[in-house]
């Protein structure tokens, strides 16, 4: 109506406030009729609103509070016991907690893991594994003859005999597994990823330990072009087998060519051999159908064969730039949490 009032056409007005011509001739005519009480929203059909915006904003902080904060012996909420907390305070339903919680995505049925970094070395002994993956070693690019190594084992992998077999999925019906098994024993399944190359060496071992890590280590550096390289690198985490400054001096002392790099203490995410421990995982362990231990060996020796065939180095995105805008968003939640905590015990 203001842009009207500026001797504005229909057609340019809704071009300024974006809307169709065919509404602007509506609110004109309706201003034209009846002055400004044509401009207020008619009476509409259909049931007034049950619940004001208040209570549905109550019901998703409540969804977003710790259940333990108000006293219910839950890990977390489920849709019908936040109604029935809801409820006792005078509230909804249900299904109408469940609607409002899906208009916010509110998903209180997930939650995620995470912990504190308690390394005081985090930066800098991330940053040397970031800067590897990047092929650089203190502020100098890597030479063609210097090779990174991303090592670990996957311990206790079952050979699960199932009482009965396996039946192939069909048609809209998927693979079925039966749910009863024997325990045919377990093995330790350690591999050696080159980041670069996109090559994996792997064998399996009774147990994890400090020589099967070695054989593992003798098992790759036996190899070209590794055992003529000028240096080759080792990330490993900071698992028994290969913890400390014994672990790297053991390993030099084998192989003088040889460095352990690990990682910062609780960041085995940054050891890329984590990543193709999932695809072992995903498409060879689950869903654990083994005779015995050495079908278990054979499946992830040829696994490792079948992916040395076509294997692509991993999309690392991450760098130190990315390092430092966590750390700077992990200290700023830190002094957050202190400063709420100060202020709980205060009050």
């Amino acid at each position: 109506m203001l842009l009207a009032a500026r001797s504005r056409s229909n057609a340019r007005i809704a071009v300024e406030a974006g809307v169709h011509v065919n509404t602007v001739h509506t609110w004109r005519g309706r201003f034209a009729d009846l002055g400004l009480r044509g401009l207020l929203d008619r009476q509409r059909t259909g049931r007034p609103p049950v619940f004001t915006p208040l209570q549905a904003a109550q019901v998703k902080a409540l969804a977003c509070q710790l259940p333990a904060e108000t006293g219910a012996p839950l890990s977390r909420w489920s849709c019908p016991e936040l109604a029935r907390e809801a409820m006792s305070r005078g509230m909804v339903s249900a299904f109408t907690v469940r609607r409002w919680l899906d208009q916010d995505a509110i998903k209180r049925w997930q939650h995620r893991s995470w912990v504190f970094i308690t390394d005081p070395d985090f930066r800098p002994k991330a940053a040397r594994v970031l800067d590897l993956y990047a092929r650089s070693w203190d502020s100098e690019p890597l030479d063609a003859d210097e090779y990174v190594i991303s090592a670990d084992e996957k311990t206790s992998i079952q050979a699960r005999c199932r009482c009965h077999p396996t039946l192939a999925p069909g048609q809209a019906r998927a693979m079925r597994v039966n749910h009863t098994y024997g325990r045919g024993g377990a093995l330790a399944y350690l591999a050696a990823y080159d980041v670069h190359r996109a090559k994996v060496s792997g064998r399996t071992e009774p147990r994890p330990g400090i020589n099967p890590f070695m054989n593992l280590v003798a098992q790759v550096m036996a190899q070209e072009p590794y055992a003529s390289a000028k240096r080759v690198f080792w990330i490993v985490d900071n698992g028994s087998s290969h913890r400390g400054q014994k672990a790297a001096a053991r390993l030099s002392a084998a192989y003088p060519n040889a460095v352990m790099v690990h990682t910062p203490v609780h960041a085995s995410w940054l050891n890329q051999v984590e990543i193709y421990f999932s695809v072992v995982q995903r498409k060879v362990v689950s869903p654990n159908d083994f005779s015995d231990l050495a079908q278990v060996g054979d499946r992830l020796r040829a696994f490792g064969d079948r992916y040395n065939a076509t294997a692509q180095p991993f999309q690392w995105r991450f760098t130190t730039s990315d390092l430092d805008g966590l750390l700077a968003r992990l200290d700023r939640h830190t002094a957050d949490h202190q400063e709420e905590s100060s202020t709980a015990r205060t009050a």
